[in-house]
């Protein structure tokens, strides 16, 4: 006994667990959302800024020129140069050998128109012209470069970022946001062509991330502390709830039904028959209301059998009448309330009387399926009172039809019958009598509404290779719900 206690795991504590974990994921799953959707957006904006950037200022250029300032950066003479000119940190070098080339006036066109373009974008980091590589190649030459960087950086190869290894010049190169040795940087390139269409060089652009990367960093612990502060006023607020409304009233009626003791000649209060205000008009007060029920019943039962056996002269009638109300206890448990057919529970008994039937040698039934139309109309517009009214006037003319076979009320709504007999063989006029017995009653506009009596229905036979009586059920039911749509799409879906 100790050791199922020990496993017990109270209702209580299930709903609390529910609870916290349902808000949590949906209050940090929320959270984070929002933080990737910001993120996204923002990732997004930089890296058109960039992008429009470089293309824009790749129109200014002249393909021509760079073309010929790649071929004569790329020579194995001025690479020499360059080397020196680096070591000795003297650009005047530089510029003497593209002046003796003819490229000076223009390089340094370029490079001031690139200077002045980088200073009006506040926004713009870098702003060069390179040559790529093969895709294969690990380095990249520069070509031009703003003011910060010496002329003989010019045909300067510098290691290609690993982010863009592999990358093909000659296919369109993506924006990026990484983090690398110059910090974080939103970079874009932007192809210049040639006027035959050929790839001459790229345009870069770089837009500085560190401030956007730090904020997006107190970002995101603004969003995880509010998530936290919203996660535990809404788990308060719900378990707060759940506790009023749920577990309190649960653990009312479990202390009041531990203090019922039946036993002879006693009264409700003293059998400890549960009696509590629970209002909370919902299933735990229909619970409530079947315990108290159930409790009376037996105290009513016992102090009845207590009489009974007290009437030793009557002790025979007694033993009679007990029989008789035994068998009309078992009869009502079967029984409809309110039209007095079969009900889902005699249904089902019948079901397995038929199984063992059908599993025992060949059987002749039939299945019809019924179900009321407009049920919801009458009940929303005259009461229920009509609406009970409407369903035994549907009821009785199940009956009528089929008067040798079982009717059941299987639902609020729905009737089957179990064709047996001599209803059987006369199973189809008797089917078409019950639709046609609907019909005329639904077209007598002459009466009340609730007196109108409509239903669907639907017919199966039982065949000798169905294995279970739920084929002929299912097929019967959608026999009926083809008749449930015929009739929506006649008269309209008052729903």
């Amino acid at each position: 006994m100790s050791a199922e206690k020990k496993r017990r795991f109270p209702l209580g504590a299930k709903l609390y667990l529910f609870i916290i974990i349902t808000v949590f994921a949906a209050t940090f799953g929320a959270a984070f959302l929002a933080y990737r959707i910001n993120v996204s957006q923002i990732d997004n904006y930089f890296k058109n800024l960039a992008k429009h950037t470089a293309r824009n200022f790749a129109s200014f250029v002249d393909p021509d020129f760079l073309d010929e300032l790649n071929t004569v950066a790329s020579a194995e003479e001025y690479q020499a140069l360059r080397e020196q000119a680096e070591e000795d940190e003297d650009e005047a070098v530089i510029q003497e050998y593209l002046t003796e080339k003819g490229l000076w006036e223009q390089y340094d066109s370029t490079r001031s128109l690139l200077i002045k373009y980088l200073r009006n974008m506040s926004d713009i980091k870098y702003l060069y012209i390179v040559k790529w590589g093969d895709m294969n190649d690990t380095h990249d030459m520069y070509l031009v470069d703003d003011d910060e960087n010496p002329i003989y950086e010019t045909g300067y190869y510098e290691e290609r970022e690993p982010e863009f290894e592999g990358v093909d010049p000659n296919n369109a190169i993506e924006p990026v946001i990484n983090n690398g040795d110059w910090g974080w940087l939103c970079s874009a390139y932007a192809p210049v062509y040639n006027a035959e269409g050929k790839l001459v060089c790229h345009v870069g652009c770089d837009i500085e991330m560190e401030d956007i990367m730090s904020e997006r960093g107190a970002n995101l612990r603004y969003i995880l502390f509010g998530a936290v502060g919203v996660t535990l006023v809404v788990l308060l607020a719900a378990m707060l709830y759940t506790r009023r409304f749920v577990i309190t009233p649960l653990n009312r009626i479990t202390d009041e039904m531990k203090r019922f003791t039946p036993s002879e000649n006693k009264s409700y209060e003293d059998a400890g028959v549960i009696d509590l205000d629970i209002r909370t008009n919902d299933e735990i007060q229909d619970i409530y209301s079947v315990i108290q029920t159930m409790q009376r019943n037996i105290i009513d039962y016992l102090n009845d059998l207590s009489t009974m056996q007290k009437d030793k002269e009557k002790a025979e009638n007694d033993a009679r009448d007990k029989d008789k109300l035994i068998g009309q206890i078992s009869k009502e448990a079967y029984k409809d309330s309110l039209t007095s057919v079969g009900n889902k529970a005699a249904y089902s008994r019948k079901v397995e009387e038929l199984k063992k039937e059908i599993a025992g040698g060949d059987t002749q039934l039939a299945i019809v399926m019924v179900d009321i139309n407009e049920l919801k109309k009458i009940n929303d517009n005259y009461g229920h009172n009509a609406g009970d009214l409407y369903i035994k006037g549907c009821c009785h003319i199940i009956c009528e039809v089929f008067k040798h076979s079982p009717v059941y009320r299987i639902g609020g709504d729905e009737f089957v019958v179990i064709v047996r007999g001599d209803d059987y063989k006369d199973r189809l006029n008797h089917f078409e009598q019950l639709r046609k017995s609907f019909e005329d009653a639904r077209s007598a506009t002459d009466t009340d509404p609730w007196l109108r009596y409509s239903a669907a229905s639907g017919m199966a036979e039982y065949a000798s290779d169905d294995n279970t009586l739920e084929l002929v059920f299912k097929r019967a039911d959608k026999a009926m719900y083809a008749d449930k749509l015929a009739f929506k799409q006649k008269n309209g879906n008052y729903r």
